[in-house]
């Protein structure tokens, strides 16, 4: 038997999960590119076909309906929304942690409008995302809770009150300042006086 070396081709099966997820990432690249032209709601699936080089129908093949197109470009959203959070550093300082997470979620809105209205706004009719999507959306929440709870923050109804705030400024920078900073600049303020409330509240009933 000739022993395997470094340098030996992979098996044929691996070579075909290679192509396909190359085809896959390929045909996302597309659909968001589409996404930012036409809208979410108007990509076009015969269009999208032409620009990766299929048929529509082979198009099937990897994506069984536009729907399921849509739950695989809201996990690519989340992926790229988690490495991006994963690449910043937030410090030691609980509060400052805080408010440098709400800056950057409202920043990361702020850069692309159409990724936004994806992963937090109901644009598209009939879709929900699948659970293997929203674990991911969940990885998400359970990084910005934990950076809450080290702040102080502790019940549900508080949680409720700290992702409504962030929604808020998210959607006020994407709707009056897209691509800017404006409401970005607001994390600050926001934190503060949310976490003062919070004191306050926790002060009162002791």
């Amino acid at each position: 038997m000739t022993p395997m070396t470094a340098t030996a081709s992979p098996p044929a099966g691996d070579r075909r999960q290679e192509r396909r997820a190359a085809k896959r990432a390929a045909i996302l690249r597309e659909a968001w590119r589409l996404a930012h032209q036409d809208g979410l709601a108007a990509i076009s699936l015969r269009e999208l076909a032409d620009a990766v080089g299929l048929r529509q129908p082979s198009l099937y093949v990897y994506f069984d309906s536009k729907l399921a197109l849509y739950d695989a470009m809201f996990a690519d959203g989340y992926r790229q929304l988690l490495e991006f959070i994963g690449s910043r550093r937030y410090g030691a300082d609980p509060r400052r942690a805080l408010s440098r997470l709400v800056a950057d979620c409202v920043q990361f809105s702020s850069n692309d409008v159409v990724r936004h209205q994806l992963l937090f706004q109901r644009t598209i009719p009939g879709f929900e995302p699948s659970q293997e999507s929203m674990s991911l959306a969940g990885e998400f929440y359970t990084l910005g809770q934990g950076l809450a709870e080290a702040a102080g923050v502790r019940t549900p109804a508080q949680l409720d009150v700290f992702t409504a705030l962030v929604s808020g400024l998210a959607h006020q920078q994407v709707a009056n300042d897209p691509g800017g900073r404006r409401w970005v600049r607001r994390a600050d303020q926001v934190v503060e006086m949310f976490l003062a409330d919070v004191n306050r509240r926790r002060k009162s009933t002791k």
